[in-house]
């Protein structure tokens, strides 16, 4: 039986290196962007740099959360500083909100006022940024789905290179045709594609900051399949939250059977354990009683 505590978390040096190149991409690149965006004129760059710019934020929010969340546990953070990764984690989807706030309030005053720009500068800039935001994106792509922390990295860089995508697009039309006001309309369409991206990783969480059941687990099921096990009773007084992105607690009082021998009653506790950490539970605390009475008190 191995420890599901340690499977669910990257290599702490491995990931360590993923976002210090990100971090090192993305801020020369907001360099370069933003002082294009002056020389053109353009909006879009500047815009762009903006959001890169809340990408580098976001970057180091996570890595300081990965550093948090190794502290051990002491005598008034007895589980360590893990629950700041979930914090975090919601922190950047609000930062995320607020940049699309902002380039969407540019977006709506430029369409009502186009101004000229030149085109071919602001495609080959974004150019730039696509293959930044990309290669940044895929330093995450393998560990995006273990933490909450690493997916919002990986969706702020992807939307990141949707963004840039978008503004070559304008820029060769622009360069083209002469429709400015484009600029502006493809700003407003990526946003919605960041919204829809950013509404799960803050809804996730909000509800993992709120100690919420995280998703994929539910108490019908640890009760259910806890049930199963032969010499279990019932699961009752059921909690069970989040202590990080990654780990999981629960409390609970079980029954057992009444007449079982102590080494039966090791196979239980055993089974039970392996159970939870099936489902990533890794900090479990179980009550045991042998009959079960609605008044009972725990302890």
């Amino acid at each position: 039986m191995h420890d599901h505590s340690h499977s669910h978390t990257p290599p702490s040096g491995q990931l360590n290196r993923a976002f210090l190149i990100g971090i090192g991409l993305n801020l020369m690149f907001v360099v370069v962007e933003a002082a294009a965006g002056l020389a053109t004129g353009s909006l879009a760059l500047l815009s762009d740099a903006g959001h890169n710019l809340s990408d580098v934020a976001s970057l180091g929010l996570s890595m300081v959360a990965f550093r948090l969340a190794r502290i051990p546990p002491g005598s008034t953070y007895t589980y360590g500083y893990r629950k700041s990764t979930i914090l975090i984690s919601l922190l950047n989807a609000v930062i995320l909100l607020v940049a699309v706030g902002a380039i969407g309030y540019e977006a709506v005053r430029r369409l009502q006022n186009p101004v000229p720009l030149q085109g071919g500068t602001v495609a080959v800039v974004a150019g730039v940024g696509i293959a930044v935001n990309t290669v940044s994106a895929l330093l995450f792509l393998k560990d995006k789905d273990k933490d909450l922390n690493i997916k919002g990295a990986y969706l702020h860089l992807v939307a990141d290179a949707l963004v840039s995508l978008g503004t070559v697009v304008a820029g060769l039309l622009m360069l083209y045709s002469g429709w400015y006001w484009l600029d502006a309309a493809v700003s407003l369409l990526v946003m919605a594609v960041i919204v829809y991206g950013t509404w799960g990783l803050m809804s996730d969480s909000l509800r993992l900051s709120m100690d919420g059941v995280p998703a994929g687990i539910t108490v019908e099921k640890v009760q259910e399949q806890a049930r199963e096990i032969r010499g279990v009773v019932d699961l009752h007084h059921v909690h069970i939250w989040a202590v990080s992105t990654t780990e999981n607690a629960l409390t609970a009082h079980v029954t057992i059977a009444p007449g079982l021998s102590a080494e039966e009653v090791d196979r239980v506790k055993h089974d039970l354990k392996h159970l939870l950490e099936s489902l990533n539970i890794v900090h479990a605390t179980l009550e045991t009683e042998y009959n079960h009475t609605d008044g009972d008190v725990g302890f």
